[in-house]
């Protein structure tokens, strides 16, 4: 197993647990009336730091999850997903993606186009979603938790990568082959 599939695997484990924590019922989703959908930013951390395969897999992977336990179309969350990893590694090289804040508006700006990018896919297959005045409430949330759990993903998936590779090794400022001579000339 070589270096970038043992990067993936925690991809893969963290997109099972965030369409866990989906489905939970839990306290936020009550009280707020929004479910919290953590494979936006995972997707911007994929986009980011992964291959095109890796990225393709976790959308796959999650959206079809996803959607199995949603009333979703069977695709529809993939594809979603697979638009805002596209979109990110597509512009990776212009995104400073060690800062914190570029960290945050990346999911805030994923958070909230994975249910308008849904909305506009049941629309364009002639489905009729419920949008009202709360939905404006929804997307808003789902952004704001998306930005904000962000940098937190970065963050714990940096620190599993550091775990399991090796720091890279410094080359020392002298070299071997040089050869140093010693006394007076």
């Amino acid at each position: 197993m070589n270096y970038r599939n043992l990067n993936s695997i925690p991809l893969f484990a963290i997109a099972y647990i965030a369409v866990f924590l989906a489905a939970y019922p839990n306290r936020i989703r009550t009280d707020l009336g929004v479910q919290i959908n953590l494979l936006p930013p995972l997707m911007v951390y994929c986009g980011l730091n992964s291959g095109w395969g890796t990225l393709t897999v976790v959308a796959i992977m999650g959206g079809f999850l996803f959607d199995s336990l949603s009333a979703n179309p069977l695709g529809l969350t993939t594809l979603t997903l697979f638009l805002i990893g596209f979109l990110v590694r597509w512009n990776r090289d212009t995104i400073l993606r060690d800062e914190r804040f570029a960290q945050f508006v990346l999911g805030l700006m994923a958070g909230a186009a994975a249910p308008v990018a849904g909305l506009v896919i049941l629309w364009t297959l002639g489905r009729t979603p419920l949008v009202g005045i709360g939905s404006i409430w929804q997307i808003a949330s789902m952004a704001l938790i998306g930005g904000a759990a962000t940098p937190v993903l970065f963050w714990i998936l940096e620190r599993v990568k550091s775990a399991f590779s090796y720091r890279p090794i410094q080359e020392p400022s002298f070299r071997s082959d040089r050869e140093i001579k010693r006394g007076r000339m």
